[in-house]
């Protein structure tokens, strides 16, 4: 998909809905770290750095990740082409072709523990980085001596994320700030689309009119069903499963149309 020419990055103040979309395996098809060890000469990591990962630091084990690959040799041409080659996930074109079409009423952003490197990159190739307002990612640059450098995006009291991210904190931030910038004008309804454990936290935050879409079949839509099945008062949004990005445009003509 090529972006049109002479697109404003910034769209008009009135857009009516926010929707935020996850990155890895949400508008992507795979890990975006996965594609990147690929870039590796062997295209994979050790055993002893693999079984060095902590649960809840990941942020910091790609961190000595990216410094080994540098140390194997990886350029950033060769990163640079592994992130390139990523496919997006089934129909996630189509639902941005959507939404530039609809670009007054829907705002966009991204909320993802990927990096700021990765995100960019596979955006612009993919033509469609002027779609979105505000990219929230770890920071990524490479250094003098060509390694990628990552850093973690925040620190945070919340006990259920990931030490360096929480998508609930983003998210509640977001909204105020710019609800204040609107003139206090609130959006109309927030969607959040996401596949993975992480994107649990986010969607809490969000209200009856607002929509979860978690990719069906992956960890978010399984542990939302068992909220649902517990019969978690807590969870208030509406959640609508999907397979392709098709299944989210669907939903957001029928929102569309109820205006």
């Amino acid at each position: 998909m090529t972006a049109p020419p002479n697109l404003s990055h910034a769209a008009p103040q009135q857009q009516r809905f926010l929707v935020l979309f996850d990155f890895d395996e949400t508008i992507i098809n795979e890990s975006s770290d996965d594609a990147v060890v690929r870039a590796l000469p062997g295209q994979h990591l050790p055993d002893w750095l693999r079984n060095s990962y902590r649960e809840g630091h990941y942020n910091e084990h790609m961190q000595k990740v990216l410094v080994y690959m540098t140390e194997q040799g990886v350029s950033e041409d060769s990163i640079r082409s592994a992130v390139e080659k990523i496919q997006p996930s089934p129909g996630l074109l189509s639902l941005f072709q959507y939404l530039h079409s609809h670009q007054q009423d829907f705002e966009l952003a991204v909320v993802s523990d990927a990096n700021m490197y990765i995100i960019e990159t596979w955006l612009e190739r993919a033509g469609v980085r002027h779609l979105f307002r505000k990219i929230f990612t770890n920071p990524a640059s490479f250094d003098d001596t060509g390694c990628l450098v990552l850093l973690p995006f925040h620190s945070h009291s919340c006990s259920c994320c990931p030490e360096n991210m929480c998508k609930q904190v983003i998210l509640r931030e977001y909204l105020a700030g710019r609800q204040k910038e609107r003139g206090g004008a609130p959006f109309q309804k927030v969607f959040y689309i996401g596949d993975g454990a992480n994107d649990i936290c986010p969607s809490l935050a969000l209200g009856p009119r607002d929509t979860a879409f978690p990719r069906r079949d992956f960890p978010m839509h399984k542990l939302l069903l068992e909220r649902q099945q517990a019969q978690a008062a807590k969870f208030k949004a509406n959640v609508v499963p999907w397979v392709s990005g098709e299944d989210i445009v669907d939903c957001l003509k029928k929102i569309m149309e109820e205006r």
